[in-house]
């Protein structure tokens, strides 16, 4: 800038010097010329060009922060309220310009923090420093969680997004287990997927063992009184990480990600394919996968990504190779240990010649011949209600199993389920009638008006048949007793206190209602009783 003041002071300064400088600081060259005429008059200007003196210029203040909050970023929303609030005071003040605001915001407020204001903490999250944790060693954390597939599979005839629920390994990044179910998973879900990642024979090893830790986010199946106590027989520490951070469990919710691009995109049936339209509707003629078959393209994916996929953090190895090369011992369970462990507990039964009673259902199995009167427990899997385990209530040796007796036929299943389909479409349709109600387009300010109109006979109508359901109306006159009626001391304080009945004087104090005929108790003297 001196430099530019000494050309202009002698009279060589051309507007090629006043661009080249503008260039070389990122400004226009109207902001040069206005610095070169702020630095002739004060020499703090030429040692610092474009500085504003400390304590003056627009900053950003708690109130615009509210404003960002509220117009979720729009900073030329904030910019009105601005001018609006300024020409609302007395005397009007005087409100910053829209490219002053930016520029504050820009410099005053972080990436974060503009992030945050705009989309909320998880956006404001995309610009943190996140810390990576030392990767340990195999079985020293795993992580798990339910992941809806954005597939559309065939189950039954129906079209549904099936659910995976898996177990990985955050020191060698392996599947340990995984499990699938049609619908939403439950705490069954969480012991199949268990089962299958603890136990190392075929077909679920080699990866496998008790692992020391297993990180889970607060859904109800993992926190379940079933799972937890399983983990607790098998000795392993579950960490509840806090609501809504997937950054906390990084290991599984990267598998997640991956599974999206690497596998699921390529199935036909895909929900998030980008189609041609304004729609973006599934083809009619699609032809989606089986359930069976979706299973098992996701199953060979796994083998695959654990011994031939090489993610990065593991520096090109194989899950398989990182697995093995660690010689951590493990801690193996055996299959009917594991088992057991992994099942419900309903408690202790008597085990009668009609079998276990279980739920208000008689459960038999082969092996109960001869052993009727002594005492078992029983032990289930969740929502798979056609078969129970059976153990000695005392030793708690295992019995066998108890199916369901009397089960219905695969035909009588169905048929009761389309019918309870049809009767809850049925109902739902009912309901939404019931419920729809229509107004009247306002063109100008006022009350809401209803449209509906109904004839006599139909609010008639419709009202004697919410009558005939209420339970009061379609009681017996003569059996509801009189208003005098006395209430015996045992229900009278179940009852809600009546109004007071005057007394007829007597010695004993009884009322005039204390007989059914109507007629006033007679006063009782020597001669009624022993004297």
């Amino acid at each position: 800038m001196r430099r530019l003041l000494a050309l202009r002071a002698g009279g060589k300064l051309t507007a090629g010097h006043v661009r080249v400088a503008a260039d070389a600081l990122g400004v226009s060259e109207r902001t040069v010329w206005r610095w070169l005429a702020a630095a002739e008059s004060d020499e703090a200007a030429a040692a610092s060009p474009g500085a504003r003196p400390q304590g003056t210029g627009f900053t950003i203040t708690p109130e615009v922060r509210g404003l960002l909050a509220l117009w979720k970023g729009n900073v030329r929303a904030v910019h009105r309220e601005l001018v609006l609030r300024a020409a609302r005071q007395s005397p009007p003040g005087g409100a910053p310009s829209l490219t002053t605001l930016h520029r504050a915001i820009r410099r005053d407020l972080t990436p974060g923090e503009r992030a945050g204001l705009a989309g909320g903490e998880r956006a404001a999250r995309k610009h943190d420093v996140f810390l990576a944790r030392p990767r340990g060693w195999r079985n020293h954390v795993w992580e798990t969680d339910h992941m809806q597939a954005s597939v559309l599979v065939d189950v039954e005839g129906t079209a549904r997004r099936p659910w995976i629920t898996w177990f990985t390994d955050c020191a060698t990044n392996a599947i340990t287990g995984v499990a699938v179910t049609p619908v939403h998973p439950s705490r069954e879900s969480v012991l199949a997927a268990l089962r299958s990642a603890v136990l190392r024979e075929d077909p679920y090893g080699p990866f496998g063992g008790l692992p020391e830790k297993v990180r889970v986010d607060r859904g109800k199946d993992f926190l379940s009184r079933t799972v937890t106590a399983a983990f607790d027989l098998l000795d392993v520490t579950v960490e509840d990480l806090p609501a809504y951070t997937p950054h906390l469990k990084g290991t599984v919710e990267g598998l997640n990600r991956a599974v999206e691009g690497m596998f699921l995109a390529a199935l036909p049936g895909y929900a998030r394919q980008p189609r041609p339209g304004k729609r973006a509707s599934r083809p009619k003629d699609e032809v989606l996968l089986s359930f069976e078959d979706f299973t098992a393209r996701l199953l060979a994916w796994t083998l695959w990504w654990n011994t031939e996929h090489r993610p990065a953090p593991l520096r090109g190895k194989t899950p398989l190779e990182a697995w093995q090369d660690d010689l951590t011992p493990l801690r193996d369970v055996p299959a009917t240990d594991l088992w057991t462990f992994t099942l419900e507990d309903a408690g202790t039964r008597t085990l009668t010649t009609r079998g276990v009673r279980f739920r208000k259902r008689d459960y038999v199995g082969p092996w109960m011949t001869g052993q009727a009167g002594i005492q078992v427990r029983v032990r289930f899997m969740p929502h798979h209600d056609h078969r129970i385990e059976i153990y000695h209530a005392t030793t708690g040796r295992y019995l066998g199993p108890a199916d369901l007796a009397d089960q219905a036929t695969e035909e009588q299943i169905s048929a009761v389920r389309r019918t309870r389909a049809a009767r809850a479409r049925r109902l739902k349709k009912d309901l939404q009638a019931a419920q729809r109600e229509r107004y009247a387009a306002a063109i100008q300010a006022g009350a809401p008006q209803r449209l509906g109109a109904l004839t006599t006979a139909q609010a008639g109508a419709e009202l004697s048949q919410a009558t005939d359901t209420d339970l009061s109306d379609l009681a017996l006159p003569d059996l509801i007793p009189p208003a005098g009626w006395r209430t015996p001391a045992s229900l009278a304080a179940l009852t809600v206190p009546a109004q007071p009945v005057p007394l007829v004087s007597g010695s004993d104090g009884a009322s005039a209602s204390d007989r059914r005929d109507g007629r006033a108790a007679r006063p009782t003297t020597c001669e009624d009783g022993d004297a």
